[in-house]
């Protein structure tokens, strides 16, 4: 990218910090030092703000509840044995009659327990060991299979509302630990109303994984629409989606007229942790100044707050004496007939 043009890539953010602090460009290590302060700066930016350029929509299915057969198992076992059961099978959405992670209750028992491993046709291995008494082969007991549990999009930080997680499913969004003390069991099903998010213990990497719980748990596939922030601030010049600046010609998402505050950020960071004096309070006054300007941007964020005359205030109870009109650049207060 040439010199006069506005900063694009890495490379442009990079070779433009270290001419600010008069470091040396082209050098592994000082080019090292750079990229990480311009990708500290790059996340700094998006901390708190909903900006537009970071907000993903996805959509879940839920998992309709399955009833189909019966079961049998033994006090104190883990092995669920199914009678003219199908778990392997898929259903018409494409998902398993029974996953791991799922979960069931058995005839009359109030405990839910739930799925581990993958389930075959006429088996599943419980997480936990049954508790109640043996359930014959003879005695055919019914269960209900349910997933109140659902991993988020890849990509997920966090949710745009913090109060509410799908506007047009109408679900409410709390806290875990208010959803837990509430629904301990969770075990009834129905149209979800309530709605949590948490981070599912890692597994074979350090990968972020984040679900969803719901409450009741769905007893039919739903389909809910969700907003949230991305961890994805960068692209590739491919074109691929990845969480922060590594090659020369990756580009963060930041829109092209914007993508100079990230300097400011990256000069604020390398001062303060490098050299410890009053430029990085103007550096960091001038990101913060910047920051407000973008904020300000009607085009890029939401609705802001803003004065709106309630009409009715105006109306009379009786139309003839109405003290409300429409001007040609104001609303206009008129005196009392």
């Amino acid at each position: 990218m040439g010199v006069a043009t506005q900063l694009t890539d890495l490379t442009d953010l990079r070779t433009a910090l270290l001419n600010a602090v008069r470091d040396a460009t082209g050098v592994t290590a000082t080019n090292n030092i750079a990229d990480r302060y311009v990708n500290l700066a790059l996340h700094d930016m998006h901390i708190g703000d909903n900006f537009s350029w970071a907000i993903r929509d996805a959509i879940l299915v839920t998992h309709p509840t399955y009833t189909t057969g019966t079961v049998s198992i033994d006090q104190g076992a883990t092995a669920l044995v199914g009678v003219g059961t199908a778990w392997a099978t898929n259903n018409v959405f494409g998902q398993a009659n029974a996953r791991n992670g799922g979960k069931l209750k058995l005839g009359g028992v109030s405990d839910v327990y739930e799925v581990s491993g993958t389930p075959t046709a006429l088996a599943i291995t419980l997480r936990s060991r049954f508790t109640g008494a043996d359930l014959t082969v003879a005695s055919a007991t019914t269960y209900t299979y349910f997933e109140d549990e659902y991993d988020l999009a890849s990509d997920f930080f966090r949710p745009v509302d913090l109060r509410q997680f799908s506007d047009p499913a109408d679900i409410q969004l709390i806290p875990p630990t208010q959803f837990r003390r509430s629904y301990l069991r969770n075990s009834t099903t129905g149209t979800p109303k309530v709605a949590t998010i948490f981070d599912d213990p890692f597994g074979t990497t350090t990968a972020r994984v984040m679900r969803v719980q719901f409450h009741p748990a769905p007893d039919k596939a739903y389909t809910i629409p969700y907003f949230y922030v991305t961890t994805n601030l960068a692209v590739s010049s491919a074109g691929a989606a990845q969480t922060q600046l590594t090659a020369a010609s990756d580009e963060p998402i930041v829109p092209l007229r914007y993508r100079h505050l990230i300097l400011y950020h990256a000069l604020y960071l390398y001062w303060s942790h490098r050299k410890d004096d009053t430029r990085a309070h103007d550096a960091r006054a001038e990101y913060n100044d910047m920051k407000d300007r973008i904020s300000r941007d009607t085009s890029i964020v939401s609705e802001r707050a803003r004065l709106v005359i309630r009409r009715r205030n105006y109306l009379p109870r009786y139309a003839a004496s109405a003290r409300y009109a429409t001007g040609t650049w104001f609303d206009e207060l008129q005196d009392m007939r």
